[in-house]
């Protein structure tokens, strides 16, 4: 095992360096996801019958379909459709923002219904607009309620991002693949990418639980 540690360092390396665009994707698609999620989520509280069945079916739509079709219809089926062509990166963006901000709403929209009815009934009273309600009052306590849910989110997308593979990005999945083939050794590589993966996950858990116990104090 050492011998093959040495003699292929600089592939291991090769590999790691995946690492950075898989946080690319992720930290840029949950950004995203969040402010969509949000922006889903006050249609759904709201008492505007439209905007309710728009932001309902959005989600039912982006939850109900595989996130790998969702890339290949932004990827390959938009030009046809919009007459744009993205990137491979803006279409991977692009989808896993989507995908995650339907998630997202549902999480946030639960955070929302957590929040005692007479705090939003009582600035009402005092004639405060809607917006700074939801905006000041509202929307940071379901934040706090929802923290690790949003974690979680971060953590399923770092792990579903391996897909962006699919169209040739050079993100740990796809350097790994790229190894085994030059390699003709499948498990090392894919071992390689599978521990970043984890470490990548642990870290992101540890800290946090730190954010989460300050939340918490504060």
């Amino acid at each position: 095992m050492l011998k093959y540690l040495i003699k292929f360092y600089p592939k291991i390396l090769f590999i790691i360096e995946g690492t950075l665009v898989t946080l690319k994707y992720s930290i840029i698609a949950v950004i995203l996801g969040l402010v969509i999620g949000m922006l889903l989520a006050i249609c759904k509280v709201n008492k505007n019958c439209v905007l309710r069945l728009f932001a309902n079916f959005y989600t039912s739509i982006f939850r109900g379909t595989p996130l790998l079709v969702q890339l290949s219809i932004i990827y390959f089926a938009a030009p046809y459709i919009i007459s744009i062509k993205f990137s491979v990166f803006m279409a991977g963006v692009i989808s896993f923002a989507l995908n995650s901000g339907a998630y997202v709403s549902e999480v946030i929209r639960a955070g929302i219904n957590t929040i005692d009815k007479g705090q939003f009934e009582a600035a009402e009273a005092l004639a405060i607009p809607k917006f700074l309600i939801m905006k000041d009052i509202i929307l940071p306590q379901a934040i706090n309620n929802i923290f690790p849910s949003l974690v979680n989110e971060l953590i399923n997308l770092i792990k579903e991002s391996a897909i962006i593979s699919m169209l040739g990005e050079m993100d740990l999945m796809r350097r790994a693949q790229i190894v085994s083939i030059e390699t003709y050794n499948y498990f090392f590589p894919m071992l390689i990418a599978a521990c970043c993966y984890y470490i990548l996950v642990m870290l992101i858990s540890f800290i946090a639980k730190i954010i989460e116990k300050k939340m918490i104090v504060n």
